[in-house]
């Protein structure tokens, strides 16, 4: 199928001659274009590039990759018969492998550039003007700040122990226990009992009961969230705005009076020995009592400073007045109030600005037949 020229230098003679300028001819319109095995090559392995050697008369002529080894020995001579033969092996392999495979890394998508990640619960309370200036139990214990309280330990893990200190777990679990302890007493015990002065005397928080005060009973009452609303934002149709100085900067609180205040505090200043007693602040209370006090029965204001601290609340302890336990009656929202006191508590609901409430009104009679009884305890226990 393919001409193949024999290099026999002997015996050429004239016919020779013109049978190779012939077949010459015929051969160089053959090398015109490519060859049947070129073209295969071409086709079947498309990804490696044409070297110029397989182009070249040994591919055209169509011999075996053996046959085109040793011609190319014999025509390159020792020197190159190694390199030759390596390169053929080089050939071969390349047009027998695969071509070779791209990795093509699949690009970052939106949704993995876009991963969500939640921020870390806040233990602090909502700013001021996000949660309508709540001032009391409604949204945290009386008196707290709103921040978790940590205990740190300063004790150095390098020092020697003497074999009677505690690790800090067992340390912790010590003092939760003593805390729990001391709950537990003050509870049993019904509060701390009557502080004592510096000299050793008896030194109750309220002054010797007055003279139209005798034979009544005492009713403790909250202030924010029991009988009012205060607000630093501004509020709709205030019943009275007080200002109040703080850190050198005045602040307008805005109070809602809850409906019913004004003849819950006139009924009940008839029959009972009226005290308010809140956990805020003196600066704040005064002010609002001045302007909610229109029938002038609180006969005691009792403020922030004279709470009882435990666990971070302000606790009212009713043993620290001065008054008779089974004649003293709490009213308040917020349960940490009377912690001390459970059975001497008529629990409200917090208010803010419900203008149908009726808690207040509703509590007048219970209250009253309250004044006659010989222990509100037995009543009020019953009654939660």
């Amino acid at each position: 199928m393919f001409y193949h020229r024999k290099r026999n230098k002997s015996s050429t003679s004239q016919a020779a001659i013109s049978s190779s300028t012939s077949h010459t001819v015929v051969k160089s319109s053959a090398r015109s274009k490519p060859t049947f095995l070129s073209r295969v090559v071409h086709k079947l392995v498309p990804c490696v590039g044409f070297d110029s050697r397989l182009m070249s008369k040994d591919l055209d002529d169509g011999l075996p990759a053996s046959q085109m080894v040793e011609r190319r020995k014999s025509e390159a001579g020792p020197q190159t018969a190694t390199t030759e033969a390596s390169s053929s092996k080089l050939d071969a392999t390349a047009l027998l492998a695969p071509p070779p495979t791209i990795n093509i890394e699949r690009p970052p998508s939106r949704a993995d550039s876009e991963i969500i990640v939640q921020p870390p619960p806040s233990a602090h309370l909502l700013p001021e003007d996000e949660t309508d200036g709540l001032t009391s139990g409604a949204v945290q214990p009386p008196g707290s700040t709103g921040d978790t309280i940590i205990r740190t330990h300063t004790r150095d893990s390098s020092e020697e122990s003497d074999g009677t200190s505690f690790t800090d777990d067992e340390g912790e679990e010590r003092r939760a226990y003593d805390e729990q302890a001391e709950e537990a007493r003050l509870i049993r015990n019904g509060g701390a009992g009557i502080p004592i002065s510096a000299d050793g005397s008896p030194k109750p928080l309220l002054p010797p009961i007055a003279a139209e005060h005798v034979g009544r009973k005492c009713l403790v009452l909250d202030l924010d969230e029991t009988l009012v609303h205060s607000s630093f934002k501004p509020i709709p149709q205030p019943d009275f705005i007080v200002p109040v100085e703080i850190e050198f900067h005045w602040h307008h609180f805005h109070v809602l009076k809850r409906p019913g205040v004004d003849d819950f505090l006139k009924r009940m200043g008839e029959i009972y020995e009226i005290v308010v007693f809140t956990a805020s602040l003196s600066k704040y209370a005064d002010p609002v009592l001045d302007k909610l006090d229109t029938h002038q029965v609180v006969a005691h204001r009792l403020f922030r400073e004279s709470c009882f601290s435990h666990k971070g609340n302000y606790v009212k302890d009713l043993s620290q007045l001065g008054r008779p336990i089974a004649d003293t009656i709490i009213l308040d929202n917020s349960p940490a109030s009377y912690i001390f006191h459970p059975n001497n508590a008529v629990p409200v609901s917090s208010w803010f600005n419900d203008p149908h409430d009726v808690e207040l009104t509703d509590l007048i009679p219970f209250l009253a037949d309250l004044t006659i009884v010989p222990d509100v305890r037995g009543i009020l226990n019953l009654a939660i």
